[in-house]
């Protein structure tokens, strides 16, 4: 399996007000390097204020590094235009109903990606957008609703589907299965499955329930205080973690679990 992603020593260092006129640089994360493959699912958990979000972020280009360096495919993420990246990295956010204009309808948003970073004509983005729509379980019918017309699940289905539609190598998802009750979680997660063994699409999934990390995880990095203190193939991170924050995680998500 070739490698896909490649973090290399990748930091992020911010200024904080310490007063009215101090402040000091503090790390949102440093020193972060790891790799993903194609088709495979990783993982990154931790506590609020661990740095996986802003990490993730930053992989998806809406925040900039101070040092280091993302690589996809071999070539530097900061060499790669704005469309080429766009079209190779997307983003699922938390909250699908923040991220969806209201006024537009479900169609005008799954073209909007298509006319940005594509040189499709009408007709093929329209046949694009039909597929892609089918992909995610979603009927043609849909394109003429706008987002308060759907459930909270079909939210996030257009949302998967608008990240889906450029047919990207890496889709990253922030804590998008918080909010949703357990069947809706297990009905999404089967769903990501579903199109990554259709599409062979690689996720970075931030999580914080450990079951469904474990159902849907190749790959686990546990961070704390913006480091990387586990990293390593899921069932092993399970079985024989390392770290004493991975296993007080552990402990603290699953009762029974005793290493």
């Amino acid at each position: 399996m070739s490698t896909l992603l490649s973090i290399n020593d990748l930091s992020k260092k911010y200024r904080r007000s310490n007063g009215i006129f101090t402040s000091s640089l503090h790390n949102a994360y440093k020193d972060i390097n790891f790799t993903l493959e194609q088709g495979k699912t990783l993982s990154i958990i931790g506590e609020s204020g661990s740095g996986k979000s802003t990490l993730v972020q930053t992989i998806a280009g809406l925040r900039t590094q101070s040092s280091g360096e993302i690589y996809l495919h071999g070539k530097p993420l900061s060499k790669l235009s704005l469309q080429e990246r766009c079209k190779s990295i997307r983003m699922l956010f938390h909250a699908p109903s923040d991220s969806l204009n209201p006024k537009a309808t479900i169609g005008r948003i799954l073209a909007a990606p298509l006319k940005l970073n594509s040189n499709l004509m009408a007709i093929e983005r329209d046949k694009q957008i039909k597929e892609t729509l089918n992909l995610v379980g979603l009927l043609p019918d849909y394109l003429a609703f706008y987002p308060n017309m759907l459930s909270s699940v079909q939210q996030h289905q257009v949302a998967l589907a608008r990240a889906m539609v450029l047919n990207p190598d890496i889709i990253i998802a922030d804590e998008i299965l918080a909010g949703l009750d357990i069947s809706l979680r297990f009905k999404l997660v089967n769903l990501l499955l579903n199109i990554q063994e259709k599409k062979g699409v690689s996720y970075i999934m931030v999580a914080h329930n450990m079951s469904l990390v474990r159902h849907i995880s190749d790959h686990i990095i546990v961070m704390h205080n913006g480091e990387i203190v586990e990293n390593d193939e899921t069932e092993t991170v399970y079985s024989s973690p390392k770290s004493k924050k991975t296993k007080h995680l552990l402990q603290s998500h699953q009762p029974d679990y005793r290493k």
